[in-house]
């Protein structure tokens, strides 16, 4: 039941990419520049996703254990440390250069975009490649 539930849920998650225009990187770069000509129509994005998903969060998490799974896994990691912000700056600088963060950028592989497929492979090559460099010194 859980990997059902996965698959639905990934597959509203990607309607909803592709009806929000997610997954064109204009309309994300339109958005961050914010000194230029702006596009503020992500943020009602990401507003309605705040609207349905923060209380929907908060009501799930007092339960004892989700419900097709064995217990919860997340985070309670909140240190801010130079990994997190030498992180956050790359993601960033990667987001800003292409306009595709990782789930809308796995998503438009459906179009068969050749720039959503080279960002993704260059993606995964990133999460290899930091493997191999050692940032907890």
């Amino acid at each position: 039941m859980n990997k059902l539930v996965s698959l639905i849920s990934g597959i509203v998650f990607g309607i909803g990419l592709v009806i929000s225009e997610m997954i064109n990187p204009e309309k994300v770069l339109g958005f961050l520049d914010l000194f230029g000509n702006w596009d503020p129509s992500l943020a009602f994005v990401m507003i309605g996703a705040l609207i349905v998903s923060s209380p929907l969060f908060h009501i799930i998490k007092k339960k004892e254990k989700p419900i097709f799974a064995k217990n919860f896994n997340y985070s309670n990691n909140k240190s801010i440390n130079n990994k997190l912000i030498l992180g956050s700056a790359i993601f960033g600088a990667g987001w800003g250069l292409i306009g595709l963060c990782p789930g809308p950028a796995i998503s438009s592989i459906a179009l068969s975009d050749i720039h959503s497929i080279t960002f993704v492979i260059a993606m995964f090559s990133g999460f290899y490649l930091v493997k191999l460099i050692n940032f907890d010194n």
